[in-house]
């Protein structure tokens, strides 16, 4: 059994946590509509919904929160942030969002009209209704890899090169007004991309005057994957991983509530002098002035010192090691889960686990609820209720290929204990799963219905 790495801090302040009785959970979920989203916090156990904005800040982060400067306009918080930007990013513009939606926000309002096509290796779930209610159409085109659990591919979340190219020349290169890519491929199971194929993705992109965005808001834990995984990076550093990263790039936007371990914050960067004017434009419509861009000035502050902490070498040895513990520990008791273990989650296969629950039934949201009702664990679904969607041509339901619950690890949040506690309770699951039934749906918005659906459980 591989060892769960020592965590590379002490624990300064704690938390409690507690876990409510069975019939005080099914209580819970009736009145939340069996969305786990609609959960209360203090009702839940184990909270694996996200890793974003849930991680646990280092004394440096609240330290350097004590000294953020509040001026509207021209903090210091904002400089001493744009210079840890300039090292890590090398972009000549940035501006900061109060999150990574807000960044896709700005970007598709000024880029995407309808019938744009958006490829990337696979988009989540923000970035593509984003897209989507601009009239847009988001592509995905990641290797056919990613799509089977099983596959030992170290960097399933590669872009397959040539569906990209086919698809910028059936679609037309005049109407794909960007292009992305996702590093690591959230939507895919946490797989990382590696250099060489953000590389030859940059090339496609420029070859047709494509503007090349990466989606970067778990940049750290896929620099950590290249050193470890590709040959000719071992003995790199990893802010060297991530400059050669960058430079390929036209521009990228970030959900800093990733891999720069703050509860808030984003930014959208460039290199295009009159695309930053527009951007810059839109940001104080929407967000705020372009040095606070909707973040207290202390925000900005644990921002710049989290993205420098988020590249240390010990902390990511930890952070992959905490996961790859967790996924070896599930496969050992039978749980099928996308293989090998990502970066910031594990991808438990539902549609496997599941099998006897059609994806119109949502297998996926099935589970999730499972593992709350027996014991307290908040997941979240990753298949058919978050991605499928009507084809615009004929009305029929297009599903994602893969039914998925995630279980994201927040950053120095759980111990070891914790995700053994988790793995029993999937056993206990495992003994019973053809009793679990799967779920319809009473409610749902036109976008992101994941956030806000009702549900009812079919019996």
């Amino acid at each position: 059994m591989q060892p769960h790495p020592p965590e590379p801090f002490r624990i300064k302040m704690t938390e409690p946590i507690r876990l409510i009785s069975p019939q005080d959970r099914q209580e819970a979920m009736q009145k939340a509509g069996y969305n786990l989203f609609a959960l209360k916090a203090e009702d839940v156990y184990i909270d694996l919904l996200t890793d974003s904005g849930t991680g646990a800040m280092s004394q440096h982060q609240w330290a350097a929160i004590l000294e953020g400067d509040e001026s509207y306009a021209g903090a210091r918080s904002y400089y001493r942030l744009q210079q840890t930007m300039q090292e890590i990013f090398g972009f000549e513009y940035f501006v900061p969002t109060h999150q990574g939606r807000a960044a896709e926000n700005i970007l598709s309002s000024i880029l995407v009209k309808p019938g744009a096509i958006i490829p990337s290796n696979m988009h989540f779930d923000t970035t593509d209704a984003n897209i989507r209610a601009r009239g847009g159409d988001p592509e995905n085109c990641v290797i056919q890899e990613a799509f089977i659990a099983q596959s030992t591919n170290p960097f399933k979340g590669n872009m397959d090169i040539d569906k990209l190219e086919t698809l910028i020349q059936k679609t037309g290169p005049e109407n794909v007004p960007f292009g992305c890519i996702t590093i690591t491929n959230n939507a895919g199971g946490g797989q990382p991309v590696s250099l060489q194929n953000i590389r030859e993705t940059s090339q496609i992109y420029h070859k047709y005057h494509i503007p090349f965005f990466i989606d970067c808001c778990r940049y750290a834990e896929n620099c950590y994957f290249i050193k470890t995984r590709e040959p000719g990076y071992e003995k790199k550093s990893l802010l060297e991983i991530a400059n050669e990263i960058f430079q390929t790039a036209d521009g990228a936007f970030m959900s800093a509530k990733k891999d720069a371990i703050v509860n808030i914050g984003g930014f959208l960067a460039v290199r295009d002098a009159e695309l930053f004017q527009k951007i810059s434009n839109e940001l104080i419509l929407r967000e705020g002035f372009i040095t606070y861009g909707g973040l207290a000035g202390r925000d900005l502050d644990a921002m710049a010192v989290g993205l420098r902490e988020g590249l240390d070498d010990e902390y990511l040895a930890y952070r992959i090691g905490q996961t790859a513990y967790f996924g070896n520990r599930l496969l050992e008791n039978g749980i099928p889960i996308i293989e090998p273990a990502g970066g910031h989650a594990i991808y438990v296969d539902a549609g496997s686990f599941l099998a006897h629950i059609p994806h119109s039934e949502f297998p996926g949201q099935a589970l999730a609820a499972t593992l709350y009702l027996e014991g307290g664990i908040r997941g979240v679904e990753i298949g058919s209720v978050m991605f499928a969607h009507p084809d615009p041509q004929s009305g029929e339901m297009i599903y994602p290929q893969m039914e998925l619950v995630r279980l994201a690890l927040p950053r120095r949040v759980y111990t070891q204990s914790h995700l053994d506690y988790v793995v029993e309770i999937f056993k206990k699951v495992g003994q019973h799963r053809q009793d679990i039934h799967g779920y319809r749906i009473l409610y749902e918005p036109q976008f992101l219905r994941h956030f806000t659906a009702k549900f009812t459980p079919l019996a």
